[in-house]
Formats: structure tokens, sequence, C-alpha cells
């Protein structure tokens, strides 16, 4: 089972890397969270976005993807509601005092209300699921195995390959921001950017089509 030639490897490690790299909700999320309160709401947001992944994967195995794509009422609702929430997490930012970055070094239990947003962000955005929708079958052999099985193995290897890229990045994000974060105006203007980030991505969420 799952015995793939080298060329199909090399195919879908670039374009899983690639994937993972892209400018998106996912990524700015990752970053901004960084960049905002350290290392530890950045790893709070990838654990966030990774579990939203999985469900993805989940649901294209099962089909529920494809129900989405071929019903536009459910389409339109889920876009709707995940537009929405980036914007609301946009609005929170844009009346932000600036002092979100010193959160975690006061104690304030930021991971899991984080891993939950970065969870949310993932699961309401239906172009992931789209996505996951026309990108697994890509990459399935029909003598290798079982077809759900092969979706669901390359969705996970999705996963993996982003646990090799995205930590660094929130760790070098962690460390370039480390000193600017001190500064009480740097938090502010962070925050306000941020926040136009959200609300430009729920926006663009908003009037995309599947």
């Amino acid at each position: 089972m799952f015995a793939y030639d080298p060329t199909h490897w090399l195919a879908f490690v670039t374009a899983a890397a690639l994937l993972n790299l892209s400018p998106g909700p996912d990524i700015a999320f990752i970053l901004g969270k960084t960049a905002q309160g350290g290392h530890r709401p950045g790893f709070a947001a990838m654990l966030g976005i990774w579990t939203g992944t999985l469900a993805h994967v989940g649901f294209a195995v099962v089909g529920l993807s494809a129900l989405l794509v071929s019903s536009a009422m459910a389409f339109t609702a889920v876009k709707w509601v995940g537009a929405a929430y980036l914007i609301w997490l946009g609005i929170k930012a844009l009346r932000s005092d600036g002092s979100g970055f010193v959160a975690e070094a006061k104690g304030v239990p930021t991971f899991w209300p984080t891993f939950r947003q970065g969870m949310l962000v993932n699961l309401l955005n239906p172009k992931v699921a789209v996505f996951m929708l026309a990108f697994l079958p890509q990459f399935v052999v029909p003598e290798a195995g079982p077809v759900p099985a092969q979706l669901a193995f390359h969705g996970v290897m999705i996963i993996v390959i982003a646990g090799f890229i995205e930590p660094p990045l929130v760790l070098a994000g962690d460390r370039a921001m480390r000193g600017l974060r001190r500064r009480p105006a740097f938090g502010l203007w962070l925050d306000r950017t941020l926040g136009v980030v959200l609300v430009g991505l729920g926006v663009k969420l908003a009037t995309s089509r599947a």
C-alpha cells in the first residue's frame, strides 16, 4: 500500500510546500499572532490551523466537501460565517489598546483561545474545503491502495510537511519582533495592522466564489 515512485513524491512535496508558504488567512493569522505575542500564541494559532486542516481532510475523505461544493447555498452560508468571523477578529484587533502583545508575559491564558481562533479561521473557510477536494485526488494512484486511504494519507502528509515549514517561521518571527514588542507604540501599530489584514481577508472571502 502507498507504493509511490520518486516523481510522485517530488510533485506532491513541492506542491504541499508551496501550499504551506502561500499567503492566505492561515499563514497571516499564524504570523500575526506570533508578532503580537511571541512563539507561544504563534504555535497555538498554528496547531489550531492544523486541526482545522485535518478536519477538512476528513470532510474530503467522506465526501462532505463534495456536498459543500455542489450546494451553492451551503457554500455561501459557510463563506459568510467565515468572513464575518475574520472581520470580527479584525475589528477586535483594531479596537485593541496595543497591549495584546504582552498578554503572555502577564500570565493571560492565551493558548487555548488562540488555538480555537486558528481552528475556526480554517474550518470556516470553504475555499479550503474546495481546495482539498480539487488537490488531493490529483495524487491518487489506482494501484497504490484504497482511494479513501490515499486521500487521508496525502491530507495528513500536508500537515506533516507544514511541520517542517511553519514552526521555523514562527520562531524566526518571534525573534525578529522580540525587541519591538517592548515598545507600546509598536504594539498599537501591530494590532492595527493585524486588524486591517484580517478585515481585508474577511472581505476577500465574502466576495469570493467557489
